[in-house]
Order: C-alpha cells, then sequence, then structure tokens
C-alpha cells in the first residue's frame, strides 16, 4: 500500500482514477481547486477531498507532504476554455508547483497528465506519418499544447536534478461510458475527427495506466501515448488515412480498427493494455 496524491480528483478523469487506486489498496489524497471542502466525500469514492489551489507553491507543498507519489492531473483540460495566456500561465505554474513540490518533499513518483496536443494536434497540417508515436514531438499549436511541452521539459529537468522518475502521459480525448452516445454521430464525415486522427481513450484506461505507471521500472522522465487500441469511427483505420490523409506515409500495415496514435511503447513499457472500447457500448 502507498499513500498517493491525487490532483485534480474531482475532474472527469481524477475520479476514475481515485477509484483505481482505491480499489487497488492504495491510500489515496484526493484534492482540486474546486469541490466539497473539508471532511466531505468525493460521490460514490468514499475518500474525502481537501481543496487547494496548485497555482500556489506553498499549498503544492502542503498537499504533498508524506506522500509516496503523486499522480498530477490538475490542469485546464482543454484550449478554448480560458484565454491563451490564462491556459499557458495556470497549467505552467500548476505542473511547476508540483513538480518542485515533490523534488522538495522527496516523493519516490510524479505521475502526470500531458496531452496528445503535444504531437501536433489539431492536425489541420497532416502528421508527417501515421500511426504517430512519441518521436513525433513536439508540435504545439496552441498555448495549451505549449504549456504540456513545457511541462515535459520541467519534468525532465527536476528528474535530472532529484533522481526522482517522472512519467508523463500524452492522453487522448478522454470518454466515460456516457460519451460513447455521441459516438454514431461522428461516422457521417471523417474530416469531423481528423483533429486527432479520430483518437480517444476510454477514463478506466487512463486510470489503469496511471496505476501502472506508479509502478513501471522507469528511471529518469520519460512520455508516452495513452489511447484506446481503436479509432472512434466504424470504418477500417486504412480507409480512413487514404480518404483524408492520402499523402501522409504509413509506417506500417494497419489492422482493421487499430489505433492511429501508436500505443506500442506504453505497452513495453507500462505494461499498458487498454481493455475499453465504444464498441462495448454502441452498435457499429
Amino acid at each position: 500500500m502507498s499513500r498517493i496524491v491525487v490532483t485534480g480528483a474531482n475532474g472527469k478523469t481524477g475520479r476514475v482514477v481515485v477509484e483505481e487506486l482505491l480499489a487497488h489498496g492504495h491510500s489515496v489524497v484526493a484534492t482540486d481547486a474546486v469541490g466539497p471542502a473539508g471532511h466531505l466525500s468525493i460521490p460514490h469514492l468514499g475518500t474525502p477531498l481537501l481543496v487547494a489551489d496548485l497555482t500556489d507553491y506553498g499549498q503544492a507543498f502542503e498537499v504533498l507532504q508524506e506522500a509516496d507519489a503523486v499522480v498530477h492531473l490538475a490542469n485546464i483540460p482543454a484550449p478554448g476554455m480560458y484565454t491563451p495566456a490564462v491556459t499557458f500561465n495556470r497549467n505552467s505554474a500548476m505542473n511547476a508547483n508540483v513538480f518542485l513540490a515533490a523534488q522538495a518533499a522527496g516523493l519516490g513518483r510524479v505521475v502526470w497528465s500531458s496531452s496528445e496536443t503535444t504531437l501536433g494536434l489539431p492536425f489541420d497540417t497532416p502528421p508527417r506519418y501515421a500511426p504517430v508515436d512519441e518521436e513525433h514531438f513536439p508540435f504545439p499549436t496552441t498555448t495549451y499544447a505549449l504549456s504540456k511541452v513545457v511541462g515535459e521539459t520541467l519534468a525532465r529537468e527536476v528528474s535530472g536534478w532529484s533522481g526522482i522518475p517522472f512519467v508523463g502521459l500524452r492522453l487522448s480525448n478522454v470518454h466515460v461510458p456516457e460519451d460513447y452516445a455521441a459516438v454514431p454521430g461522428y461516422w457521417a464525415d471523417a474530416h469531423a475527427r481528423k483533429w486527432n486522427l479520430w483518437g480517444y481513450v476510454d477514463a478506466r484506461d487512463v486510470a489503469a495506466a496511471c496505476r501502472l505507471a506508479l509502478t513501471a521500472p522507469i528511471r529518469n522522465s520519460s512520455s508516452y501515448i495513452i489511447a484506446a487500441a481503436d479509432t472512434i469511427m466504424n470504418r477500417p483505420s486504412a480507409d480512413l488515412m487514404r480518404e483524408v490523409f492520402p499523402a501522409v506515409p504509413l509506417k506500417r500495415p494497419l489492422q482493421e480498427f487499430e489505433t492511429l496514435l501508436a500505443i506500442d511503447t506504453a505497452r513495453e513499457v507500462l505494461g499498458y493494455e487498454p481493455s475499453h472500447s465504444w464498441r462495448d457500448h454502441v452498435e457499429s
């Protein structure tokens, strides 16, 4: 059993991560900037939520006291929600404060949410090849993506200073089961979701990736694409590429509905194996 701080715990992904870690015997300190204060529990999880503003280093340092590791999910989760400067400044401040506080508190590991957007999303400019892998980095096109690229640089440097392993998870578009009812609406126009090569990931698989990243045999700092094993479309992946990105070279022959956000490295290093799909919830 380990004592794990989960930041952003009251968010869409954070709730599932907290549930996953509790189910596997970890002691969880759940924290978020919003939600019930004091000793009230997150609904359905039964663990207290500590309200803290991680743009304040002092609060970040206090939250991490006596923890073994942190799963850092707290950030503005997408571009366009706030002005570009606010998005960059808040995300960069939260990441820097958590990373530096982890060093000061002597944590054993930092797992944190980077983003698929670091790879060049949205793909209005086609990717250089597909499936896109970890080497297709960095190509930020928004201040949100730039905040994640800066976060990966921070992680590398703080890991080097401290010796703490940092694991960045470049998360695809996170879905929970309630989101899958909208999936058939994507199928008529292959161009509608070309922005991330038709990628997605189930929050339960993200939670499993976070748990695996806490104990994977990793040194220094590294980042991994975390996506579903398939695309969100009901058409073969090779057909999608031929229609929308005909000039983009393929690195290998594609399996029928194979993800175009390559998860091979996460499989090999983390032991990540996505087990959830929209196909479990929607007839194709």
